[in-house]
């Protein structure tokens, strides 16, 4: 398939209509992608074909001509992915990344026609995920959005995963399965010792008092024996964790106010 020119593309395609049959009798109709992407290009005619060939991928896609009439709607829509024109009036496309990435982490494919390893790497370092050279394969881009879209997906399953995972200095906690490790060994913990530490390491840094404990484990309020119970609780916990009563690594008292692990 030739690269990406967009006068012969355009051409060659009478209507866009024409194009989206012929590609669904090709590949059968329907994609289950319904991810969000927006193009900013000033070359009309290739941002509306970048669009073309997306939108029969399934993707949502919305373009742009500028980049000044973007930004703004950027940061607060933003998309699952961004495809990036350098050369633009105003505010160019390198502006634009390094301005995006000081909140926003979603892909970005930086186009151009600027082609020398100065530009990619500048591109790069700025904060884009990948660099297409104009003119190029329009399936070429298809296929490195799909390849960035999977990545991103892979990526927050597995901190979706890791929610539920804690680990500090050898400590292990799986609050699905209820399971604490310390060094790989197994704890065995009652429910209230196993209630605590959760607490306080779902809170890293947090100090709770030992009425705040009783009332976040058990949902009853402060009563006169809480102190002393929980000061029971957490002398068990530490030892345990074979944690140091005088120079602990997990829970530690601040003196006054309470406990907590940092």
């Amino acid at each position: 398939m030739e690269k990406l020119n967009a006068g012969k593309w355009i051409r060659k395609i009478s209507t866009i209509g024409e194009y989206n049959d012929n590609m669904r009798n090709k590949r059968g109709i329907g994609s289950d992608s319904m991810s969000r992407i927006v193009i900013i290009d000033d070359d009309l005619e290739i941002a509306d074909l970048m669009k073309l060939y997306l939108q029969n991928e399934g993707y949502e896609v919305e373009t742009f001509y500028s980049g000044e009439e973007t930004l703004e709607r950027l940061k607060g829509m933003p998309p699952d992915l961004l495809i990036l024109d350098i050369m633009m009036p105003g505010i160019d496309g390198y502006q634009i990344v390094e301005e995006l990435r000081k909140d926003y982490f979603y892909p970005v494919i930086m186009v151009s026609a600027k082609t020398e390893d100065v530009d990619v790497l500048k591109g790069l370092i700025l904060g884009s995920d990948d660099y297409i050279k104009k003119p190029f394969n329009p399936m070429e881009l298809v296929q490195r959005v799909k390849a960035l879209l999977r990545r991103k997906e892979v990526y927050y399953r597995k901190e979706k995963e890791t929610e539920n995972i804690f680990c500090f200095r050898g400590l292990f906690i799986d609050y699905e399965k209820g399971k604490v490790l310390v060094n790989e060994e197994e704890v065995s913990l009652t429910t209230m010792e196993y209630k605590i530490l959760k607490l306080l390491s779902q809170n890293l840094g947090e100090v709770f008092s030992a009425e705040q404990i009783l009332k976040e484990v058990t949902g009853e309020d402060y009563y006169n024996q809480a102190y002393n119970s929980v000061a029971t609780h957490i002398s068990n916990l530490r030892l345990k964790l074979k944690d140091s009563f005088e120079d602990p690594i997990y829970i530690k008292t601040v003196w006054g106010k309470g406990y907590r692990i940092e």
